[in-house]
């Protein structure tokens, strides 16, 4: 068997920070996003992974080179431009064959991993295996509409008015007749978001006579596209942390709580953590409260300041500022200082489709 992750795509709900570096980058509890994945498949055993790039290919590559390190063996394949995930379908046709897959979106994080989905699909042996979560908001998503059996019907990509709040998460199972929908009469279209959508693919396979299955999510998934969904499965994998680290230095009047992991290099002063929080390396917090479901990245700099439940990538200066931070992702080289001179102004650089809330 072998795997299919993405790593492309152009992030547009999570701009700015998508503007200037590949969304799969993005750390989650201090881990590039595109790990989870990784690790999800390799736990699975399957080590031979295709790997769909588009012009970011070199900051994937340089981070993860031929996989070696991770213990699997990635081979990239080109996206000249974002056309659905039925087009990376399409041009993996080549690297993928007559070989059973695993289909992974690179942005999804997911609990506990695919051992069980991958060992059903084993035993089962469909032509498709969907794996799908319930969710209060199922118009974000293409949703699989099942029978009284809790068979698969019928697959929608993100309906107006959904039948079913089973949401279809971004980890399929497919074997090598998913191919057969983009060729011949009856091969599917491209949509009018200009697109070949995936549940295309897969209510082609139920249309013609091809078993498609469900397995329902036994632990939580994310997809972590919106700022919101990534906060969360932040705060879920750092709930999921069951012991500390502390690498760095930590003084005597320090005063830390919970489950904390302190990078090397990172020095605490005078300052309260209350975990789960990760801080990465060579992070300096001075005189300041970190709260719970904090992940502060490498080389950030916190003085007099508060912030919790937040993503805070690297490099990042957080100032003097009089308010406690909340629920905020804050992209790398960011400087949030407050300013206390009069008159008493607010003083932005703001990139496109930023939030500034303001109190």
């Amino acid at each position: 068997m072998k795997a299919l992750i993405t790593a492309g795509g152009h992030g547009t709900r999570l701009r700015p920070l998508t503007f200037t570096s590949n969304k799969h980058l993005i750390p989650v509890a201090n881990k590039p996003m595109i790990f989870y994945s990784l690790e999800a498949v390799r736990g699975a055993g399957i080590t031979d992974i295709g790997m769909i790039v588009n012009e970011t290919r070199p900051v994937i590559e340089e981070l993860l080179g031929n996989g070696k390190k991770f213990g699997v063996h990635i081979t990239y394949i080109d996206q000249d431009e974002p056309r659905g995930l039925g087009h990376c379908l399409m041009i993996a046709e080549r690297f993928l064959g007559k070989d059973p897959f695993v289909f992974y979106l690179g942005d999804n994080v997911l609990a506990g991993g695919i051992d069980g989905f991958v060992s059903e699909f084993k035993k089962t042996k469909p032509n498709c295996q969907l794996l799908l979560a319930k969710v209060p908001d199922p118009e974000r998503f293409g949703v699989a509409v099942l029978n009284k059996k809790g068979e698969v019907i019928r697959t929608v990509e993100k309906p107006k008015h959904p039948e079913t709040p089973f949401a279809i998460t971004g980890v399929y199972l497919l074997d090598h007749h998913c191919f057969e929908a983009f060729r011949g009469k009856d091969a599917i279209k491209i949509s009018a978001r200009g697109e070949f959508e995936i549940p295309d693919v897969f209510q082609y396979l139920l249309d013609h006579g091809y078993k498609v299955r469900a397995h329902n999510v036994t632990g939580w998934w994310k997809d972590t596209g919106k700022m919101e969904d990534l906060l969360a499965a932040n705060r879920l994998v750092l709930e999921r942390q069951t012991d500390g680290e502390i690498k760095g230095s930590v003084d005597k009047i320090s005063k830390l709580a919970g489950i904390v992991r302190i990078g090397k290099g990172t020095k605490i002063v005078n300052s309260e953590l209350r975990g789960p929080v990760v801080i990465g390396e060579n992070v300096e917090v001075r005189d300041s409260y970190i709260g719970p479901f904090t992940s502060l990245y490498n080389g950030c700099v916190i003085h007099n300041s508060e912030i919790e439940h937040s993503v805070v990538l690297g490099n990042v200066t957080i100032r003097d500022v009089e308010r406690r931070i909340d629920n905020s992702l804050i992209g790398q080289d960011v400087t949030i200082v407050q300013n206390h001179r009069h008159p008493k102004t607010y003083s932005f650089m703001v990139g496109d489709n930023a939030k500034v809330h303001l109190v």
